[in-house]
């Protein structure tokens, strides 16, 4: 197996297309509170939309050979983003700044699950987000079911915030201030 990672310019997202997709079909799978909502979940409902709202992206590939096998989507959005008429992610007036980082999609094909690429995508968008002073509030939103998601983004220091969608989306926080990073 030869890792490469690289970094895809937006407008070659459609790069992540396939493996976005697989996503949504992976937490379908896993989830036992309203499945059916992704059913509607695709690339471009999702990472599509997304992207655009944002205010500055990133997105990480990598790859075994020519192979897309994994990925990761981190966005610096303003806050009001993250409230619609599908759901209001976090409660506005515990956010200081203007603006939240998020760690928005990160996937790893199954059989490529055991060699720390996991690992060295959520480092890589976290020195990312790092680099905005306009934030220090990071947000991961996990889709229930996913109990390998949650514990690893806590063991890498996000804490369980609170539910949203009845229990659909738990969502998982840190700051930088209470970190003193």
């Amino acid at each position: 197996m030869n890792f490469t990672y690289e970094e895809v310019p937006i407008d070659r997202l459609e790069i992540c297309k396939e493996i976005c997709n697989e996503l949504m079909v992976y937490q379908k799978s896993l989830a036992y509170i309203t499945p059916e909502r992704f059913d509607k979940m695709t690339y471009e409902t999702r990472l599509v939309p997304s992207v655009e709202k944002a205010q500055h992206n990133f997105v990480l590939v990598v790859k075994d050979e020519d192979e897309v096998i994994g990925y990761v989507y981190s966005n610096i959005s303003p806050k009001e983003v993250y409230t619609s008429d599908f759901a209001t992610f976090f409660d506005m007036n515990t956010v200081e700044k203007t603006h939240v980082g998020c760690l928005s999609q990160l996937y790893i094909k199954d059989k490529y699950r055991q060699y720390g690429i996991g690992s060295k995508l959520f480092s890589m968008s976290m020195d990312w987000l790092h680099n905005f002073e306009q934030v220090e509030d990071y947000f991961i939103f996990v889709s229930n079911g996913n109990g390998q998601a949650l514990e690893f983004y806590k063991r890498k220091g996000f804490f369980v915030s609170h539910e949203i969608l009845d229990g659909f989306i738990t969502v998982l926080r840190n700051n930088k201030a209470e970190n003193n990073e």
